[in-house]
């Protein structure tokens, strides 16, 4: 169908736009400490999304692959496809306890109260959901993407129009642990593209073109790069009262209003709840058996909680540039491999 790249298009800004990305987060870690250098790096890693997610796109047209095993098949023989698995299904373990500390986060930041109580209401919600296998609540990324992209582009367009694009931080660093601003961008890319690979290997039946394919990565990735621009340039207003909070994006809407600000929380809350549904479904349909079910569910949240613990901003600042490196070499592997 002609508007199947339309369709495409939104999957890929639904699997990047997460919590993570959405709580300014990621955009600080990668991006602003560079100051207006990570403009730069932000248009780099929009650049990449939009060559290589087309790019990968027609691979999975042109091989006719329907899943992620049959891609990692091609790519690295199936010797190495536990390795890969085992891979993916880590990160979708550390995806789940980075937004269980993010939950700590917003009821800390938020309401004042112990980050404890707010990773163990997250980790209730979440078994109480894994138990009775309700899959069909993450669904509700369906409403909550478009909510989170409205705040994005409302608060960055409210906020550099009253204060005039005047930024707090524009020479920023030159060097962090992730290198540069060039390299922080490679990273950043590489960061989503595990994700990436997962679902668009997923995607064949609704490729029907080389066209869609092109069109599809080329729109995906250049919305991306508007949205992170988006973000990047509010926080670097403010970007010496936020740069060390848990949660930049809650403290940025408070200069907008208090009503803004809350009802951004509990936007930012509900959707780390559903992108901790998504990786932990994801990850136990990879491991679990129907004869030990509600043991390995309960062995699965409780072991998230000494990692949540860690810290939302420490996490993302760890864990994210790690496969940041191990996703971009997957990423290359897949487009080189014949």
């Amino acid at each position: 169908m002609e508007k199947n790249w339309i369709k495409i298009a939104s999957i890929y800004v639904g699997t990047v736009i997460g919590a993570g990305f959405a709580s300014c987060r990621e955009i600080i870690e990668f991006f602003g400490v560079y100051g207006l250098k990570g403009i730069v790096g932000i248009i780099i890693s929009g650049f990449l999304f939009s060559v290589l997610g087309s790019l990968l796109l027609i691979k999975i047209n042109n091989n006719r692959i329907s899943d992620f095993n049959q891609l990692a098949a091609l790519v690295f023989g199936r010797r190495l496809g536990f390795i890969i698995d085992t891979l993916i299904a880590f990160s979708l373990y550390t995806g789940f306890s980075v937004m269980v500390s993010g939950s700590g986060a917003i009821f800390m930041e938020e309401l004042g109260i112990s980050i404890n109580i707010g990773v163990l209401i997250m980790v209730i919600c979440c078994f109480l959901v894994f138990l009775f296998s309700l899959e069909g609540l993450s669904f509700i990324n369906t409403v909550l993407v478009p909510l989170l992209i409205l705040g994005i582009v409302f608060t960055s367009f409210y906020l550099n129009i009253r204060e005039g694009y005047n930024f707090s931080n524009v020479l920023g660093v030159n060097l962090t642990k992730k290198g540069n601003f060039l390299t922080s961008s490679i990273l950043y890319f590489g960061s989503n593209s595990l994700i990436v690979l997962v679902v668009f290997s997923s995607l064949l039946p609704m490729i029907d073109s080389r066209r869609t394919a092109i069109l599809a990565g080329a729109v995906g990735g250049a919305i991306l790069c508007i949205l992170g621009l988006s973000i990047l340039t509010a926080m670097l207003i403010y970007y010496n009262e936020v740069c060390y909070l848990e949660i930049p994006m809650i403290k940025i809407c408070s200069y907008i209003g208090e009503n803004y600000r809350k009802l951004y929380s509990v936007i930012l809350w509900i959707a780390m709840y559903t992108t901790a549904l998504a990786n932990g479904f994801g990850f136990m349909n990879r491991i679990s058996k129907e004869r030990y079910k509600i043991p390995i569910i309960a062995l699965f949240c409780i072991i998230a909680i000494p990692l949540a613990k860690v810290g939302f901003s420490n996490l993302i600042g760890i864990i994210y540039p790690i496969f940041g490196v191990i996703g971009f070499i997957m990423m290359v592997g897949v487009l080189v491999k014949s």
